[in-house]
């Protein structure tokens, strides 16, 4: 698949992302690429998160591409079930360890498309291990960053091209 011809949905962490963050950077040099936008009392993976997730997957005509920080990547992954007909695949970077919170669980299934997972060793707000261990239930070609933090601008991870490749290479393998 050609990321021009899909919607390339970005999902930001609870705490949105600057104009300095690569989801930012990498939304606004695609032309198909649009930003999903929450009320900053709203909860990404809440009734309400999947809501205007819904709003925006059902407010294209293209097949959409999901892509999602932090708790971003987690409402990629609590609504991804909702859509797999307009769905074509998931690039989740840092999902966050729901165990325990209000937000989880995770589903413990395979996701409906092809999903990559992109983990920090020393994420601050995912063990690696667990990391590792939801790409393997979701089916998730799983990517080791090494440690590279929170992956997001202040841990130097403003326009983070190696991302950007792999972004690329994963979504030239999608189908159309």
């Amino acid at each position: 698949m050609k990321a021009k011809n899909a919607t390339i949905l970005f999902l930001p962490d609870y705490d949105g992302a600057s104009d300095d963050h690569w989801l930012t950077r990498w939304q606004t040099k695609l032309s198909t690429g649009r930003k999903l936008h929450l009320e900053r009392e709203t909860d990404p993976t809440s009734a309400d998160g999947k809501a205007a997730l819904a709003v925006e997957i059902d407010a294209t005509e293209k097949p959409v591409v999901l892509v999602g920080h932090g708790l971003g990547a987690s409402l990629a992954v609590l609504a991804a079930h909702d859509h797999p007909d307009r769905v074509r695949g998931a690039f989740l970077v840092a999902p966050r360890d729901l165990e325990g919170s209000a937000f989880g669980p995770y589903p413990r299934e395979p996701l409906p498309f092809p999903s990559l997972v992109v983990a920090s060793r020393n994420d601050p707000h995912c063990a690696f291990a667990v990391a590792e261990d939801l790409a393997g239930a979701w089916g998730s070609l799983f990517i080791d960053g090494g440690d590279i933090g929170r992956i997001n601008e202040e841990s130097g991870h403003g326009p983070w091209p190696e991302g950007s490749l792999t972004f690329a290479r994963f979504v030239s393998r999608l189908p159309d």
